[in-house]
């Protein structure tokens, strides 16, 4: 009992920090956006799995989970969502049936990535090199074969790098079986079952609140359900699972993924959301009296927390690093909290939150962030050791169908709902 409380309790936790994390994405978006998400959902894994040789390479893996999260952020899918918003059950289902298989991308390849730097041993190093090589050809040949040459096209006009995505998740995947990394291709493959679910749920919960005529953002609940499936998928087979002692912390492969989290990746998120002309029009359309000064206020707090943040955190990280000790409990989590903090703090000056300029789900960021930190403490009075249980691929194959057939009814459910909403698509005009 004390066992699956300690670990449903820790997956719970790491649920709602991706969650949240995907929820603040939606304000910067693309890769960069969705490699800072997932950086906060890889650490919250580390943070509550509290394994001093994971500690010890922790922006390695943190680093390389963010990577495989921000790769699906190039894929589209406005157009997918807004056939969960039409009238005929099967436009609707196509609609939540992509967007299981682009959550599903998502989730495959960030949970493949950081699975596959925890399963690093030793005895048996991945081959990076050769592993990333292996990702864009596959990327390239089945983007060329299904869309060039097949034209099978999810989203058109929108561009239909979901190809390439799957071409990625297939060499990854194809890697971790041949070179027996099973317990990283599971976490992949939970972690896609997840995701997946998660954003056909979303979708789901969002037509459903639409209809309802509540004032409220549905899309950001569609976003936080992604978020917090995909992290239950990737916490639930990570804590289920018994991982080997992992390999010897690199110092050239630690500094270089610490500056990617606190240096390069919040820095492209910064260059490419933080601008004076979109602060100018926001002032504009709040009638704020000095719309250039606005901006450059916001700008220079932007940048001024981020800065303070980073050097926070570096200060923190160095500090154990140059002492040789070990990590302990709260200096992980003060790493994480910081971290999601930062990226919450980010999101509310693109809103103007902190001049009351924003809107509910700003504070609620909030709520959740203090909601991870009393949850993630607690996590670690529980003592309970884990024991290994059934996980298997052949299992996660069955979920995966069961999903699909709850996602053909929600899809009835759907159109049955309303009678037709603004931005709804149509991918297959049945009756002409």
């Amino acid at each position: 009992m004390q066992v699956a409380r300690s670990r449903w309790l820790r997956i719970l936790t790491v649920a709602i920090a991706l969650g949240t994390a995907w929820a603040v994405r939606g304000q910067f978006g693309h890769e960069h956006g969705a490699a800072w998400a997932g950086a906060i959902g890889v650490l919250t894994v580390l943070v509550l799995a509290n394994r001093q040789d994971w500690w010890q390479r922790l922006p390695t893996i943190v680093a390389l989970g963010a990577i495989g999260w921000g790769v699906g952020g190039m894929m589209s899918y406005g157009v997918v969502v807004g056939y969960g918003r039409g009238v005929d059950w099967v436009n609707v289902s196509y609609g939540l049936c992509m967007l299981f298989v682009i959550g599903g991308l998502y989730g495959f390849i960030g949970g493949g990535l950081a699975g596959l730097a925890l399963d690093s041993t030793e005895e048996n190093k991945p081959n990076w090199a050769s592993l990333i090589t292996q990702m864009v050809a596959g990327a390239y040949l089945i983007w060329g074969i299904l869309i060039y040459q097949l034209e099978w096209f999810m989203t058109p006009p929108r561009s239909e790098l979901w190809a390439a995505c799957l071409g990625a998740a297939l060499a990854l995947g194809w890697y971790q079986y041949r070179s027996g990394y099973y317990r990283s291709f599971s976490t992949a493959l939970y972690t896609a079952l997840g995701a997946g679910f998660g954003f056909a749920f979303g979708n789901f919960l969002q037509v459903l609140g639409s209809a309802s005529g509540i004032a409220f953002n549905w899309w950001n609940v569609m976003e936080y359900s992604l978020g917090f499936f995909g992290g239950l998928g990737m916490a639930y087979a990570v804590f289920a699972q018994d991982w080997p002692k992992s390999r010897l912390p690199d110092k050239i492969a630690n500094t270089w993924g610490w500056l990617f989290l606190v240096a390069i990746l919040p820095a492209t998120n910064l260059i490419q959301q933080f601008n004076p002309e979109k602060f100018q029009a926001m002032a504009e359309r709040f009638n704020v009296a000095n719309p250039a000064m606005f901006a450059t206020l916001e700008m220079g707090l932007a940048w001024g927390v981020s800065l303070l943040a980073g050097v926070l955190l570096t200060v923190l990280y160095w500090s154990k690093i140059s002492a040789r000790s070990d990590w302990k409990p709260q200096s992980v989590r003060c790493l994480l909290m910081v971290y999601l903090g930062w990226y919450i703090c980010l999101s509310n000056l693109l809103t103007a939150a902190w001049w009351g300029l924003g809107s509910l789900r700003d504070g609620l960021y909030w709520l959740n962030w203090l909601a991870i930190l009393l949850l993630a403490r607690y996590a670690y009075s529980v003592k309970a050791k884990f024991q290994p249980s059934a996980v298997s691929s052949a299992k996660v194959m069955l979920l995966m169908i069961t999903s699909v057939l709850l996602l053909l009814v929600l899809s009835w459910i759907l159109i049955n709902s309303h009678e037709g909403m603004s931005g709804s698509q149509i991918r297959f005009s049945l009756w002409k």
